[in-house]
């Protein structure tokens, strides 16, 4: 009995210390919980993206045409000159990339993973990269993303 009132005795002169004690794990648990939740939100953004990206029919044709033409083709020309729903689709889905990338709901190492390569075909032309660049066409982030992409020669033709 005597060990329980003494138990007792150290738990109320020492309560404050307990209790912010009790508070800091709190804390700690908490932030535990954001980062598993921001992780789980971001997954979810990249599977989305991905999705909307590999899937969509309008997105596979200008992918297409950016990838199986060279550098400043007439074919890529018209679609910039003649301002493509597609093409202006395409673009949108990267600006909001680039959007969610500012934001910090994707990382650049998110976005290089799985974008790289398409995010360099549109450098290699240089009609769509002006395009990107003209400040009408409301390519901000985009704008801003691009110059970490530089063109380079990702096919060898003869």
């Amino acid at each position: 009995m005597h060990l329980a009132v003494r138990f007792l005795q150290w738990i109320f002169w020492n309560a404050g210390r307990i209790s912010s004690l009790m508070a800091a794990g709190a804390v700690l648990g908490a932030v535990r919980i954001y980062y598993r939740k921001s992780a789980l939100e971001r997954a979810t953004w990249l599977s989305s993206l991905y999705s909307k990206f590999y899937e969509a029919p309008d997105l596979k044709r200008i992918r297409k045409a950016l990838d199986d033409n060279p550098p400043d083709a007439p074919e890529v020309v018209d679609l910039v000159r003649n301002e493509d729903s597609d093409l202006t689709d395409y673009l949108n889905f990267f600006e909001f990339m680039a959007y969610l990338e500012a934001c910090g709901q994707l990382t650049k190492s998110d976005v290089a993973a799985l974008f790289d390569y398409y995010l360099r075909l549109l450098s290699k032309h240089k009609d769509v990269r002006e395009y990107v660049v003209e400040g009408r066409n409301g390519y901000g982030y985009l704008k801003k993303l691009l110059p970490r992409f530089p063109p380079e020669d990702h096919r060898i033709r003869k």
